[in-house]
């Protein structure tokens, strides 16, 4: 998972899109970027780690320009081992484009196989972000900056569409000539923008998250639609064209459940309503298999599930309490990409406050289990706290396949439901009992939450891929590269300054 934003601004647009990258620091702490265009050259920051760590005054002060695009990152397959797999990516040919990408491209190899023996382009990294920026590339039509038209842009999208397969949001720079964003045709990465009123003058920021706009001041206007493309030329005229026929449209439901943060808008729908609503399905499933429960209290663990685990709390009629504090200084263990190093930041993250544990029968609520390693440590510090029973409670329905949309989940093997029973995982797990959302009921949650979407990518708990180009060859590659062995690499510095094109 990624995040990426995009803006034309009327003078420099570096710290926007800096501060934007730090309120989208969640959908990514592997690597961060940007890039800017200014008097014709091309300007290019990138970094391994957090944002605030790998820009500095010096690097703001030379990212000038009234274009922009930046990147948040971690590595959808295996981890990278330097700054040169971070994004944005740049090609000089033709006109100096640079691209961020959010998402997975499927036919990855046939494409830069196809690029090489075809299009006479090569590949360096090992990021199918570079595959998609090369391809925009050979697509786009070689004119002068005066007779450059929206036309243009729009029939190099319409080329992408045609050639990749996968999930991609996309925002792209093109030195002159304006900001490009647009989204695959099923729409299964998020992607928006929206507008502000400088001096009388609009500017326009995109973004992967509607807050990152609230955050710069940004009206939201709307979603980018699947498969179209917004075009914000280089006087901040605004155009936009569907380039591909509808397919339908099926955003990742895990953006809900994980990923966003509540306070984003994404396709219409309100993830904080979404996770209520998580929170009341799951509190009606409990009190239909569960009928005569005997929890004392109801605990998040911080802090995605706490939305949920309150409404929770609050269906049930049992009292909600914080049982465990985190340390925000600790990154999310989800996407850190090794498994040693989850286990240490765990204990880390949380402390469990004996108080609240103490004789008491406790309900853990989380948003999803994916390994269970981290459920497993979590109920161990409730136990040792002095629980006197631990159950688990997940918003989400039990992860059984691979995501293969951009979110980089572990080999199938690893998932604690890869081949067990509910009453299996509970017990590799530890706890006295364990919960999973229905995923009719989750799909219900997010149906419920202002949208008219009708259906949504669930392949990670229903195995259906809605893309229909999903082979077993892929999704065994997909696990050779996703296993922990894959991602224990030691990653190189990042870059020493800013690069200049």
């Amino acid at each position: 998972m990624c995040g990426i934003v995009a803006v034309y601004g009327t003078n420099n647009v570096v710290r926007d899109i800096y501060e934007s990258l730090t309120v989208l620091q969640h959908r990514g702490q592997d690597a961060s970027g940007i890039l800017t265009n200014h008097e014709g050259k091309i300007l290019l920051r990138k970094s391994l780690g957090l944002v605030r760590d790998g820009f500095d005054a010096r690097h703001i002060s030379r990212l000038k320009g009234k274009l922009g695009i930046g990147h948040v990152r971690y590595p959808t397959a295996g981890q990278a081992d330097s700054s040169s797999e971070a994004q944005p990516f740049y090609v000089n040919s033709p006109y100096g484009i640079g691209l961020a990408h959010n998402g997975n491209l499927i036919n990855s190899a046939e494409l830069k196989s196809n690029l090489f023996s075809e299009d006479l382009r090569h590949i360096n990294t090992k990021s199918d972000s570079e595959i998609l920026l090369n391809i925009f590339a050979h697509e786009l039509p070689l004119h002068s900056k005066e007779s450059f038209t929206p036309d243009d842009v729009f029939y190099a999208v319409a080329g992408v569409h045609r050639r990749v397969k996968g999930a991609y949001a996309v925002v792209t720079l093109i030195s002159d000539r304006g900001i490009v964003a647009f989204r695959d045709p099923m729409g299964i990465r998020p992607l928006c923008f929206g507008t502000r009123e400088i001096d009388g003058k609009t500017e326009t920021m995109i973004a992967s998250e509607s807050v990152a706009l609230d955050s710069a001041g940004f009206k939201l206007e709307r979603d980018i639609l699947p498969g179209e493309a917004v075009f914000v030329d280089i006087d901040g005229n605004i155009h936009s064209r569907l380039c591909t026929e509808n397919t339908g449209h099926t955003p990742c439901i895990f953006e809900y459940v994980y990923f966003a943060r509540p306070d984003s808008i994404i396709d219409g729908i309100s993830v904080y309503t979404a996770r209520m609503k998580m929170g009341q399905n799951l509190a009606k499933k409990i009190i239909r298999t569960w009928k005569d429960h005997d929890i004392d209290v109801v605990m998040p663990i911080p802090d995605t599930s706490r939305i949920s685990a309150l409404e929770l709390s609050v269906s049930l009629k049992v009292p909600f309490r914080e049982g465990f504090i985190k340390n925000r200084y600790i990154g999310r263990t989800f996407i850190m990409p090794e498994q040693s190093q989850r286990a240490k930041s765990v204990k880390r993250k949380l402390n469990a406050i004996a108080s609240e544990f103490k004789g008491k029968n406790v309900l853990l609520v989380d948003d999803s289990i994916v390994r269970g390693t981290t459920s497993k440590q979590i109920i161990d510090m409730a136990r040792e706290a002095g629980a006197k029973k631990v159950y688990m409670a997940s918003a989400a329905p039990a992860v059984k396949h691979p995501n293969v949309y951009g979110i980089d989940m572990p080999a199938s093997n690893e998932f604690a439901a890869d081949g067990r029973t509910e009453k299996e995982i509970s017990s590799l797990i530890g706890a006295d009992r364990l919960v999973y959302q229905d995923l009719s009921d989750l799909v219900k949650s997010v149906k419920d939450s202002g949208s008219s979407i009708k259906n949504f990518d669930s392949s990670c708990f229903d195995g259906k891929y809605v893309t229909d180009d999903v082979t077993e060859e892929y999704l065994k590659e997909l696990d050779d590269l996703r296993n922990d062995a894959a991602k224990n690499k030691n990653p190189s510095d990042s870059h020493d300054d800013v690069m200049v094109y």
